[in-house]
């Protein structure tokens, strides 16, 4: 078992596919649990979902959150799916007044739920769903400097015991995923997430040069192919604003037949 990890970004698959026996999900579904099984188990959990988006980063509070079906169209057990962790409101508000002191303006959401970009993930990597979590929104200014911010500000968070997982997805164009016949490692997904991997894996590149390559993702090959809204991608930004390095471990990962990151620092 390795050291406990600063940040890891991991990507969550399609609605709740990954726990319905979904084949085009087992190798994500195997990745999250060795990550699982190779890091200390934690004794809080925040998540930055890419499917909360607020006009301030936003931090729920629930001592019970409940779950939010946030997906359409999927068989009737999709939405009988439970994950019934304790939230934990008094470390919502350590991380609000994180934010606050960092100059960015945020807000507790005593009421809201986890939605599935949370409890899809942790219910295969803590399936007994007894770790406190607390969800993060994004900001709905979408700028990949504000969230590298709300990470810096997230690194000062001195509890031990803490995973702070960004929840999104290295490819997230969901024409491309249906297309009739299927086009697998598009040219783009191919050219992206070897992008990716050079910018978040490259010893040899400052840190001032790989937040910039960051800030600046979408000029890279086949961006905006694969992120036609950088929502997806956004919860990255997060984790290495929470590091300030390159990642110690990064996993290549079919899902639903595209290439995608999951990265640990």
């Amino acid at each position: 078992m390795h050291s406990f990890p600063k940040a890891l970004f991991v990507s969550h698959g399609g609605g709740p596919l990954p726990l319905l026996g979904d084949p085009g999900h087992a190798e994500m579904v195997s990745c999250l649990k060795d990550i699982a099984a190779d890091i200390p188990r934690p004794d809080t959990i925040l998540v930055i979902s890419a499917h909360w988006e607020e006009s301030v980063p936003t931090v729920t509070a629930a001592s019970h959150p409940s779950l939010i079906y946030d997906y359409y169209g999927f068989p009737p057990e999709s939405y009988a799916i439970e994950y019934a962790c304790p939230g934990a409101p008094s470390f919502a508000r350590e991380v609000h007044a994180a934010l606050e002191a960092a100059g960015i303006g945020a807000r507790i959401d005593p009421t809201r739920g986890l939605d599935h970009g949370v409890f899809v993930p942790l219910k295969i990597m803590y399936p007994t769903a007894d770790i406190p979590c607390v969800q993060l929104s994004l900001a709905a200014s979408l700028d990949p400097d504000v969230h590298i911010a709300m990470g810096r500000a997230l690194s000062v968070l001195s509890r031990s015991g803490l995973l702070i997982i960004g929840s999104g997805f290295s490819f997230h164009n969901l024409r491309a995923f249906f297309e009739r016949g299927g086009r697998g490692h598009s040219p783009e997904n191919v050219a992206f997430e070897a992008w990716l991997a050079n910018v978040l894996t490259d010893d040899a590149l400052s840190e001032a040069e790989r937040q910039r390559a960051l800030v600046a993702w979408s000029q890279a090959p086949g961006a905006r192919y694969c992120h036609p809204r950088e929502e997806h991608l956004l919860p990255l930004h997060v984790c290495y604003g929470v590091a300030q390095s390159a990642c110690t471990k990064r996993h290549e990962v079919v899902v639903m037949n595209k290439k995608s990151s999951f990265c640990v620092w």
